[in-house]
């Protein structure tokens, strides 16, 4: 069957597509989606402690071990249902810096700065919220400020000023600098992914045909031409033609994968893998980021204020009862209810590390097991990490995971302000408004001082934030793969839209950016320049 419009993957960017695109009766779209439908847990928000685990509705990538980061293979976890990653994430909402699309206009990227992006953020808004003129309040994204109350948190907001760092009442307004509380893509206690946002207004228009549990096998090419995708469902290889155009929104580890098993990418790696060279394009799959997350964690005096003993027990008991009654308590949060967006320097024009604050301690990022203790959580990223890495097929097999490279800490500025990241954590736990909280930090352990033992520790046992970005890059010259129409160089009929086309890294968390760009992805196919 032939379509308009084929999106290849549901997720964040090509939910927010699917919807925009199939608003038009007239317009025939294909949305195909490697996973599921969706998971009877998916709508509870403390699911994504679950989720990070769970192969049915996780790709469960690994990294490639690399000296730089003690050999290990680094877990790289990405949603696999409708609704992707928004449906696994930790639901924190940022939006990024107005710099961070200014720059991405400077780089020549026309209808990309602040100025054009940031209505798209509020025309997708449903922020609940009152008093935010720069918000969306109308949009299909539900969002909302985390509430919940906790000594805690208002410790931690104090420690944080009581040093010089200051509050912002919205860091996603035009001023992202200051410690605040978090927004989530959470409403009435339910996580707002974007298959409940978006795709489940758009089921019922005759228009919209969703696939589930079809991999998509390589893109169809005739000439330089994108005609359609080839796709694998029940063991059955099925042809999908399009009239107009195919859009990649795989995101940022599986586009690229797409690209390459289609012909498309660096001769010198197709070849290897005895792919035919459809379209040359050696950007594909380089330029990869994510954020380097270290975790600090502190024993605390007081139970109260800790959901390790808050909920474990019989307290889990209370908080699935409250959970259920009222949509309130540990259930309904995000990974963090407050946040931090701070300079390591005075000097420098805007925030470099983001922090998030956990009032609970794990045993593991793997196993999300509560301590038996009262405890808490603090990480921090580098906003916009220097190292590049990258992700490329390791065989000609679609269902053989790509091999994903980070290349953390190898530019000395990342290994510098990573280092000055945890030395900032811990001195807003050490400030005295946390007195009466603080008992002793016990990972990695204060005795881990030095910038050499810092530097040892991130590089032995830190992770990533989870936000895999960069590898179709935007942009006009050879390292990009996608110009700022988000077409393919060289080829018609071929867009990307997703996290792989970011030519920087936004200053946060890449769930609302990336819904933005399927917003953006909409607007350009369906009003092209």
């Amino acid at each position: 069957m032939k379509y308009d419009y084929i999106i290849v993957g549901a997720g964040s960017a090509g939910a927010a597509l699917a919807y925009r695109l199939s608003a038009n009766p007239r317009t025939s779209v294909l949305l195909v989606e490697a996973g599921s439908n969706t998971h009877p847990l998916s709508r509870i928000p403390i699911s994504f402690g679950l989720f990070i685990n769970k192969p049915g509705v996780n790709w469960k990538y690994f990294s490639e071990p690399e000296a730089g980061t003690a050999n290990r293979a680094i877990p790289v976890p990405r949603g696999k249902m409708l609704g992707g990653s928004s449906a696994i994430n930790g639901m924190v909402y940022v939006r990024g810096q107005p710099l961070d699309y200014d720059t991405w206009a400077q780089f020549g990227n026309r209808g990309w700065s602040w100025e054009d992006v940031a209505p798209v953020f509020k025309r997708m808004e449903n922020y609940s919220d009152p008093g935010h003129e720069t918000r969306g309040k109308t949009g299909p994204l539900g969002i909302s400020e985390v509430s919940e109350q906790n000594q805690l948190y208002e410790a931690l907001l104090d420690a944080a000023v009581s040093i010089g760092h200051p509050r912002n009442a919205d860091y996603n307004g035009p001023d992202q600098e200051g410690v605040a509380r978090l927004q989530a893509t959470i409403q009435r206690g339910r996580r707002m992914n974007t298959a409940h946002c978006y795709l489940s207004p758009a089921m019922r228009r005759n228009n919209l045909n969703i696939v589930t549990k079809a991999m998509t096998q390589k893109i169809l090419l005739k000439g330089k031409q994108c005609i359609g995708i080839t796709y694998k469902k029940n063991g059955e290889l099925v042809e999908a033609e399009c009239n107009r155009e195919v859009v990649l929104s795989a995101g940022g580890i599986a586009s690229p994968q797409i690209l390459e098993l289609s012909g498309i990418g660096n001769p010198e790696i197709l070849s290897r893998y005895g792919i035919e060279i459809r379209h040359e394009l050696v950007a594909v799959g380089e330029n990869f980021r994510d954020h380097l997350l270290p975790r600090i964690k502190w024993e605390l005096n007081n139970p109260e204020v800790s959901y390790n003993t808050r909920a474990q027990g019989i307290g889990l008991v209370g908080q699935v009862l409250k959970y259920f009654a009222m949509g309130t308590g540990f259930l309904s949060l995000p990974s963090s209810s407050l946040g931090a967006w701070l300079k390591t320097r005075p000097e420098l024009e805007t925030p470099d590390i983001q922090m998030q604050f956990l009032p609970y301690s794990v045993e593991s990022a793997e196993k999300r097991k509560l301590h038996s203790f009262p405890g808490m959580t603090i990480a921090a990223f580098q906003l916009r990490p220097e190292s590049l890495g990258s992700v490329h097929i390791r065989s000609s097999n679609p269902y053989e995971h790509p091999a994903i490279r980070f290349n953390f800490l190898k530019d000395p500025i990342d290994v510098r302000t990573n280092i000055d990241a945890v030395k900032m954590m811990r001195a807003i736990v050490d400030a005295k408004p946390m007195d009466r909280y603080r008992k002793s930090e016990f990972h990695p352990g204060a005795s881990i001082s030095t910038d050499d033992q810092i530097e040892k520790f991130l590089r032995e046992e830190c992770e990533t934030g989870y936000h895999p970005m960069g590898t179709c890059r935007m942009g006009s010259g050879p390292n990009t793969v996608v110009d700022d129409q988000l077409k393919v160089h060289g080829l018609e009929g071929l867009r990307v839209a997703d996290a792989s086309i970011f030519p920087t890294m936004p200053s946060g968390n890449t769930n609302a950016p990336s819904i933005m760009v399927g917003e953006k992805a909409a607007d350009l196919i369906m009003n092209p320049a």
